[in-house]
């Protein structure tokens, strides 16, 4: 069982950065893919990122490459979407999930277990 809790959810003006995180907790935390999706109001949930279990490994959507990051600190049971130049397409509520596999599993699949989300809102 895994426990995720997402901050540093706000409002930024077009073209500002934020910095998400995700604590997580729970045993092993370090033998899972990390993630993050978001949904968007009327919208489907989507994959944004994807990071290995040893950070090895990562993916992107093709909306954010170039200008989302996303990291881990296996030693802190954290992982970490750092977003720069944001759009206003890139509001949305944005949840944090965890997989037993592989990042390609879980950008396919997505997670197993999800936080609560928080929420992200570019202003133009």
């Amino acid at each position: 069982q895994v426990q995720l809790v997402e901050s540093g959810g706000g409002l930024v003006q077009v073209g500002g950065s934020l910095r998400l995180s995700c604590a997580a907790s729970g045993r092993s935390f370090s033998n899972y893919a990390m993630g993050w999706f978001r949904q968007a109001p009327g919208k489907e949930r989507e994959f944004v990122a994807a990071i290995s279990a040893t950070g090895g490994s990562t993916y992107y959507s093709d909306p954010v490459k170039g200008r989302f990051t996303i990291s881990r600190d296996n030693t802190k049971n954290s992982v970490y979407l750092q977003m720069n130049s944001l759009k206003p397409e890139d509001t949305a509520v944005y949840y944090c999930t965890a997989r037993a596999g592989t990042a390609s599993l879980l950008r396919r699949q997505s997670g197993n277990y999800w936080g609560q989300g928080t929420q992200v809102t570019v202003s133009s």
